[in-house]
């Protein structure tokens, strides 16, 4: 059993940038990753809520810097994802922006999920996103996410390859599988969130 009831969480605020978050105390953990990357359904899936994070067709949708709290000074973080295409550049980067001060400047910072799609691992923007966490010494979980769209050697075979590839960060990087559909991988993301709101006791 998980030592924070994860269903409890609740949404708490939307912002552009990290001036308009809550007071910088607590325990966050962030959620990263491209647009497709399906960073919504594992929050949802994780939460056992089907709306907590709004999930759509068209990728790019979370443009802000979205807030839950689990518990009190405890929170989940979801990003805006990174590598849509169809957004005008100054919002990219704006974006973007928002994105990179969160990581740089937000100190509650104790743990960052980076998930990508099993089918397309460790694009540039994900390997930038793992080495300004092992450079910022921040512990990482990747998520294989819709590892359901592979058969199971297969997902082996992609699991196994992107843990090796991971050896070359030289950091806290653990690489698991996860689908929202087949709810494979929420055990461990669940018990790497309890370590690192532990860890911050």
């Amino acid at each position: 059993m998980s030592a924070w009831n994860y269903h409890i969480t609740r949404f708490v605020t939307s912002a552009p940038d990290i001036r308009h978050l809550p007071p910088d105390t607590g325990t966050e953990v962030a959620f990263a990753g491209r647009s497709n990357a399906g960073k919504s359904s594992a929050l949802n899936t994780l939460t056992n809520q089907k709306s907590l994070a709004r999930t759509s067709k068209t990728p790019g949708r979370t443009q802000l810097i979205n807030l839950f709290e689990v518990t009190e000074g405890k929170r989940l973080v979801d990003l805006p994802g990174y590598g849509y295409a169809e957004v005008p550049e100054e919002m990219k980067l704006k974006w973007q922006r928002a994105l990179g001060e969160y990581l740089e400047k937000r100190a509650c910072l104790r743990g960052l999920v980076v998930l990508m799609d099993i089918r397309h691992p460790m694009k540039d923007l994900d390997q930038q996103m793992i080495e300004w966490a092992v450079d910022s010494k921040i512990p990482v979980l990747v998520l294989l996410t819709k590892a359901d769209k592979l058969a199971s050697g297969a997902r082996k075979s992609q699991l196994n390859k992107v843990r090796e590839a991971a050896l070359a960060f030289m950091g806290d990087v653990q690489i698991e599988m996860f689908s929202s559909l087949k709810k494979i991988g929420v055990d461990q993301l669940r018990v790497k969130l309890d370590s690192w709101f532990e860890a911050a006791e």
